[in-house]
């Protein structure tokens, strides 16, 4: 009994070593070449309360993802991470129900039009329950992808490890279920449950369309879920050839899923003439978007300004690079998620409070998004220098160890440019608006670090553990 004992602790741990290190498949952790931003249009959503306490939701992100899907004439590529309607009511924007019967009406007006969906298993979770809007695009003939993610690198071995070597090979089934849902109503079976703790993600966001003769991508924060719909998110829709690198990672995607999804062939050429201040851009993804973050981080100087509106943040190498960023001079401006509440439920602060306490100390400014419900769901990193130069990193990437070290899939695009542009007077623009309109103004869009400040060295070394080990949903 020692033996056979020993033998399956051996197989375990074997099991969880591998799936932690093995190769990447295939097309992930992308950093494509810079090319010319072409024709780029910064979409936000921003949601306040006036100082009678009526609720604004100045929201264009999902207008101009429907206005691209409902001019498509050859090709729709949508792959979003949650596509559902947990949590709605009628004051929520039904997103999920929007999108489906927009993707059905043009894909039976236009003939020819080639249509994907890529999403998510949690929206079955992981094929334990039905989901009314993926069956309506199944039957109307439309691919409908929920990604495998089996052979992603496991971000939470502790858990893992044992699931792959007793649980996964049973596969799911969506009329077996008997235990409550978690996310919604209805049941689910406890293969459900136990595929959960995995804690790994397609967490893209993204659409890809033709528009006229040329593709046009978009990359953003946001989801197509209703209990999602007041969120503040950003997003920037572009043409021009680094489109092409998008469709490329979203066909590695597909590859994970033995997809082969071919393309109506596009003239766009590979390459713009530009001169030599223009703007670029390039797509990067997963542990990609890391290595950027930090290089902008790391080689600021003193006077340049670093601004970040992040949901969540909790990726050590990245901390401790603001802190270093702030030692040699560079001006610095973090705005934070409070994480005090996700869909109607109480959350503990962590990560943020932890690391904004880390800040504080050192003498970075912080300030919280003033949220009331809804999440500051931005993912957003602005690089100034006192030269004229500037970068931008914005998609759907939260600067943590499970969404920046080749565990979830991530995509980001990070824009470069030499002399100012309209594209960055609405970056300034939009940052500043969250940040300036503190407690004295209305509306109330941030608040102070004081007003979420926590100084809790259980809740600290608590977050450390969760993030070091992947026992976190973050």
């Amino acid at each position: 009994m020692k033996l056979w004992l020993l033998l399956g602790v051996l197989i375990v741990v074997g099991v969880g070593v591998y799936h932690v290190f093995k190769p990447l498949p295939a097309g992930l952790s992308f950093a494509g070449p810079r090319h010319p931003l072409v024709a780029p249009k910064l979409l936000t959503d921003v949601t306040y309360r006036d100082s009678h306490g009526d609720l604004h939701l100045d929201h264009t992100i999902f207008d101009e993802v429907f206005r691209l899907i409902g001019q498509a004439e050859q090709l729709v590529v949508v792959d979003m991470f949650l596509f559902n309607d947990s949590k709605p009511d009628d004051r929520y924007r039904p997103l999920a129900d929007q999108l489906t019967t927009l993707l059905i009406e043009r894909h039976r007006r236009v003939d020819g039009l080639r249509v994907i969906v890529i999403t998510d298993p949690l929206n079955t979770l992981y094929g334990g329950t039905p989901s009314p809007y993926l069956e309506r695009l199944r039957a109307e003939g439309i691919p409908v992808v929920e990604t495998a993610l089996t052979p992603l690198r496991d971000s939470n071995p502790l858990w893992s490890a044992g699931w792959r070597v007793c649980c996964e090979w049973l596969g799911n089934s969506a009329d077996a279920g008997w235990l409550p849902n978690l996310l919604d109503g209805g049941k689910v079976t406890l293969r459900s449950y136990l595929a959960l703790p995995n804690f790994k993600a397609n967490h893209r966001k993204t659409l890809i369309v033709d528009e006229g003769a040329q593709l046009r991508g978009l990359i953003t924060s946001a989801n197509p879920h209703d209990g999602s719909a007041r969120h503040g998110n950003i997003a920037l829709s572009f043409s021009g050839p680094a489109v092409t690198d998008l469709l490329r990672t979203e066909q590695a995607v597909l590859a994970l899923s033995d997809i082969n999804f071919p393309v109506p062939p596009f003239s766009m050429p590979d390459r713009v003439e530009q001169d030599a201040d223009a703007t670029t851009a390039r797509i990067v993804t997963e542990s990609k978007i890391l290595s950027t973050a930090l290089a902008m981080i790391r080689t600021a100087n003193p006077g340049d300004r670093l601004d970040l509106a992040m949901f969540y943040l909790s990726h050590r190498d990245l901390v401790e690079a603001f802190v270093e960023a702030r030692r040699r001079g560079v001006t610095i401006r973090i705005l934070l998620d409070p994480n005090n509440e996700a869909f109607g439920h109480a959350k503990s602060g962590i990560p943020n409070r932890q690391v904004a306490m880390e800040f504080h100390q050192a003498g970075i400014p912080v300030r919280w998004c003033n949220t009331q419900g809804e999440q500051c769901h931005s993912k957003l990193l602005v690089r100034q220098d006192t030269d004229g130069q500037w970068q931008l990193l914005l998609g759907s990437a939260n600067f943590t160890r499970r969404n920046l070290n080749d565990l979830n899939l991530e995509t980001d695009v990070h824009v470069q440019g030499t002399e100012s542009t309209a594209l960055l007077g609405d970056i300034e623009a939009y940052f500043d608006r969250l940040w300036q309109q503190g407690p004295d103004q209305s509306p109330t869009l941030s608040l102070p670090y004081e007003a979420y400040a926590d100084p809790s060295h259980w809740r600290y070394w608590r977050y450390r553990v969760m993030e070091a080990t992947g026992l976190s949903t973050f």
